[in-house]
């Protein structure tokens, strides 16, 4: 462990100022991670006040995931080179305007532009979140926050639907949906009051000048907008041909790496392409994209099944992914604390318990077709979270674990990149099952839920192979 890397000894007030600072930043990626996932169930209300079309109701929900996926790298190398608390208040601020904006849009257009700003804004703050954890702790110190920061990623993205619907129940179906938004502002400005007076100022090698690399943000960019775009329209342009931006986004993002690459002789790059030789971090964000892929998928598909399939309400919907985020809060906290004992095999640990547990979900709704599907789910979907809380909260701490402080914004902001796009893939894939197969079985929910959840846990199962791979070359080098 180098010096940097080492522990160094902190009195109790500086610790309590830290653990406040942490707290500050879990609390604003809760906020803002939430939103990818709440507004799912409030759909059939917005649709009924404003009269919105098909299309405006997808950008309304991917168009927060695609600008927030846009804006991750440029807010991490932002805030590496110009301070983390300047960015992450401004970030939190924007997230908090925008919110009140959407709760009082009036027309689809309205709600469709304060999302695409609000998703910008959350991708703003992310990267400050993890880059401030690498900041204030240092080696093995750093495992209990991000096991924290892995609890609050699997909580709030289990949780949304069950607090939207709540939100909704306590609104009206009518204007329930308007406090799907409105909950982020008294939060918002609390953590804007908050993170100005306890995150840490400019560090020193923040003070000056820093080029921030305007060809790389516009390369990177276009590339991951490309990628993405007809990843999040899937299901709204029917045209096969929109898969044919994909590969031209790959093109531009390796146009982005050879700049990169250039622009490094001279200046420090958006993105130092050098942390990709560390196999940490090369391994980590393959498996966060991979497990994202299938994980994000989940909830979505849950949701339709339990609220379109079988008539429950958006509330009891939400109620029965209860038991994964249950679980996922627990074993993330406990990950966080043992991740540095047990290193990559408790990642492949968590993996292997969330294929089971999916597999489980899928072999109890055909033994009890009968029987109320979020009690026959609850089981299994506890087993689920619990290995998805040894996946995100690990994984995490490893992979960043040798990604020096100058770079942990732009770091954490790439992997968290990943992570979008592996959801954005994921829930296109699933989904497309999911949608093709009620209409070719003429409305047969319960079978489209299992084969989709079976390709979630086979997406899943790709992650899993890979962190045994990684195991076993491990274990080869050790002896």
């Amino acid at each position: 462990m180098s010096a940097a890397q080492t522990p160094q000894p902190v009195d109790e007030a500086e610790d309590r100022r830290r653990w406040q600072a942490v707290g500050v930043g879990l609390v604003a990626a809760f906020m803002t991670l939430l939103d990818v996932s709440i507004v799912n169930v409030a759909v059939p209300s917005i649709d009924r006040a404003l009269h919105a079309s098909s299309s405006d109701l997808q950008w309304i929900l991917s168009g927060y995931a695609l600008t927030f996926g846009l804006a991750l790298v440029p807010a991490g190398r932002f805030g590496d080179a110009r301070g983390r608390r300047n960015a992450f208040v401004f970030g939190i601020a924007l997230f908090t305007l925008t919110s009140a904006l959407a709760g009082l849009a009036t027309s689809p257009t309205w709600l469709v532009i304060a999302r695409l700003l609000q998703g910008a804004a959350a991708g703003i703050v992310n990267p400050q979140v993890i880059g401030l954890i690498q900041q204030l702790f240092r080696g093995p110190e750093r495992a209990r926050p991000f096991g924290l920061l892995g609890a609050t990623i699997g909580i709030s993205t289990a949780v949304g639907p069950l607090l939207g619907g709540l939100l909704i129940a306590i609104g009206g179906e009518d204007h329930g949906w308007r406090w799907v938004f409105f909950v982020n502002v008294p939060v918002g400005i609390l953590a804007v009051i908050l993170g100005w007076r306890l995150l840490p100022g400019r560090a020193a090698h923040q003070r000056g000048s820093h080029r921030l690399d305007p060809v790389g943000v516009l390369l990177l960019g276009v590339g991951v907008f490309l990628v993405l775009l007809p990843l999040v329209q899937e299901q709204q342009w029917h045209t096969p041909w929109k898969w044919a931006l994909i590969p031209v986004g790959l093109a531009v993002l390796i146009a982005f790496g050879l700049w990169e690459r250039r622009y490094a002789r001279h200046h420090q790059p958006l993105f130092d392409l050098r942390l990709f030789s560390f196999q940490s971090y090369t391994l980590g964000s393959l498996i966060a994209l991979v497990y994202f892929g299938g994980f994000t998928a989940i909830f979505f598909i849950f949701t339709l099944f339990l609220q379109m399939g079988l008539g429950y309400s958006a509330l009891v919907a939400g109620l029965a992914i209860t038991p994964f985020a249950l679980g996922s809060a627990a074993a993330s906290v406990l990950g966080g604390r043992i991740v540095n004992r047990f290193g990559r095999p408790l990642v492949g640990i968590g993996l292997l318990a969330v294929v089971v547990g999916l597999a489980a979900t899928v072999v109890a709704l055909r033994l009890a077709p009968d029987a109320p599907a979020p009690w026959v789910t609850a089981g299994p979907l506890l087993v689920a979270g619990i290995g998805s809380g040894l996946v995100i909260a690990p994984n995490q701490t490893l992979t960043l674990a040798e990604v020096p402080l100058p770079q942990a914004g732009s770091g954490a902001g790439m992997l968290q990149t990943g992570q979008r796009i592996g959801a954005a893939a994921g829930i296109a894939a699933v989904g497309s099952l999911f949608f093709s197969s009620v209409a070719d079985s003429r409305g047969n929910w319960t079978m489209a839920f299992e084969k989709s959840l079976t390709l979630a846990a086979g997406i899943i199962a790709l992650a899993l192979i890979a962190a045994l791979i990684d195991i076993v070359r491990s274990h080869k080098h050790e002896n």
